[in-house]
């Protein structure tokens, strides 16, 4: 994951708002209310900690947290947001802990912003080398939705309301799952250009991916209020522990 392509300055201005405006936000009691079920009163370790928008909610519920974020900038907004959560750089895809954790957490596609299959690996064995015996890992992706791609691209809108446009224009390489992405951002007389890459993973492959480093599917939902996962499922929150 690169933080001079994605989460710089401009990404982190816009970061809150973006989150309000896609309903991220509206969701986070869900969230919450799930990861905290799953940590049962030990400590959490979040994977792409950002400005902390879950960490800080369920830190305030009594869960000791810790978070690893490669950007400086996201870091400096949850910094200011509040002091309960204990945030280093680094990169999640290759980190080290000493502490062992109840629950490790990755969520709203970060685990995708690793952008090749090693990338992805090694954060799952990193992760799961950070879980103690009776650890669980999460992680919410979205299932690739790779409609409408013309000769490799597609521009879409995403967002259109009052106040705002938000247009996406994506490449697509299925060699090596990669879509690159620039999302336009119109609101009011301003425009923003914030761009994206990921690296898509189908959740059979993701399945795989934790059965190398040790971990074995537990739970499956489509969303954080447990809604049963199905075939027209646009994302996953999975949940994984160590292979006995």
């Amino acid at each position: 994951m690169r933080d001079d392509v994605m989460y710089d300055e401009n990404w982190s201005s816009a970061y809150v708002e973006y989150t309000r405006v896609r309903g991220m936000i509206d969701e986070v009691d869900d969230t919450v209310a799930f990861l905290e079920r799953l940590v049962s009163g030990g400590n959490a370790l979040e994977l792409g900690v950002g400005g902390g928008r879950v960490a800080v909610p369920l830190s305030e519920r009594g869960v000791r947290i810790d978070g690893i974020d490669n950007s400086e900038c996201m870091l400096k907004l949850l910094n200011k947001r509040s002091g309960l959560v204990k945030a280093r750089k680094g990169d999640i895809a290759n980190f080290r802990s000493e502490q062992r954790y109840s629950l490790v957490y990755c969520v709203y596609n970060t685990f995708t912003m690793l952008f090749t299959r090693e990338a992805q690996l090694a954060c799952l064995r990193s992760a799961a080398e950070a879980l103690d015996d009776e650890g669980t890992l999460v992680i919410e992706i979205a299932v690739p939705n790779l409609e409408g791609f013309v000769h490799g691209q597609k521009t879409s809108t995403i967002l259109l309301d009052n106040e705002n446009t938000i247009m996406i224009a994506e490449v697509h390489d299925p060699l090596k799952q990669n879509v690159v992405s620039t999302l336009l951002w119109f609101s009011g007389t301003s425009v923003r250009r914030l761009p994206h890459h990921i690296r898509y993973v189908y959740h059979q492959e993701l399945d795989t991916m934790a059965e190398y480093v040790g971990l074995k599917l537990a739970e499956r939902w489509e969303d954080w209020a447990k809604c049963a996962f199905s075939g027209s499922s646009k994302r996953h929150v999975s949940v994984y522990r160590r292979i006995r």
